[in-house]
């Protein structure tokens, strides 16, 4: 690991002059940035989707819209939203229990929820999937990044013990090549820490938008069944 005092340092070199445990290093670095932006973009898309989705539905369901006839377009599956396959669950587990003769109606409302509730349980762990390699990512990569930082610069002092006189000439590509390593843990843990936060919230939000309209729902069924 010497490069000369004359030899230009750059990005490149420094990679190719790495030991072998650096340059796996930042291999592995390279590749859970790689994947942690494939999976920001997938999951931007996909929390967009579900928000532009669930909006819809709101509208048309508190615009007035027949439940019959929103529950038989959810039923058909075609473009449904996160919203809608709540409703669709809460709403068939409704129709089965209350036409069930002797049925209480709290009996009914407790089938109901559950129903709701086991809906919600799924969308919500498929609009929470990749958030934890996000988090993964982000927390560990600047540690990986240190390692290998740490590594080339005990090679780099570890090479000097041949060297007569030192001088920084002869210390600096070494560090530098080290120091390659926290630059891509930084660079991979960044992006995957931001947007884990960012979209952590929006599926709060979204949590929060769920569970109210199951309450909401349910108070409409409630009255229904006691007509």
């Amino acid at each position: 690991m010497d490069i000369g005092a004359s030899q230009n340092i750059s990005f490149l070199s420094l990679v190719m002059h790495a030991s072998i445990l650096v340059q796996m290093v930042l291999v592995l670095l390279l590749c859970a940035s790689l994947l942690s932006w494939w999976h920001i973009f997938l999951k931007l898309f996909s929390i967009r989707r579900a928000v532009s989705q669930s909006g819809y539905f709101e509208r048309e369901f508190w615009g007035g819209a027949d439940l019959q006839t929103l529950y038989q377009r959810a039923k058909s599956g075609r473009d449904a939203g996160s919203m809608e396959r709540i409703f669709e669950s809460g709403f068939r587990e409704f129709t089965k229990l209350v036409h069930q003769p002797g049925m209480d109606i709290n009996a009914v409302m407790d089938g109901t929820r559950r129903a709701m509730r086991a809906a919600y349980h799924r969308e919500m762990d498929a609009l929470e999937s990749h958030l934890a390699f996000l988090a993964t990512v982000g927390s560990v990569s600047p540690y990986v990044g240190l390692f290998g930082t740490v590594w080339g610069i005990m090679n780099a002092f570890r090479g000097l013990s041949n060297v007569v006189q030192t001088t920084l000439a002869h210390v600096a590509p070494g560090i530098s090549e080290a120091l390659v390593a926290t630059a891509m843990g930084l660079f991979a843990a960044i992006p995957a820490v931001v947007a884990y936060n960012r979209y952590s919230h929006d599926v709060d939000r979204l949590a929060v938008r769920f569970e109210t309209f199951m309450e909401e729902l349910s108070n409409i069924l409630q009255r229904q069944a006691r007509v």
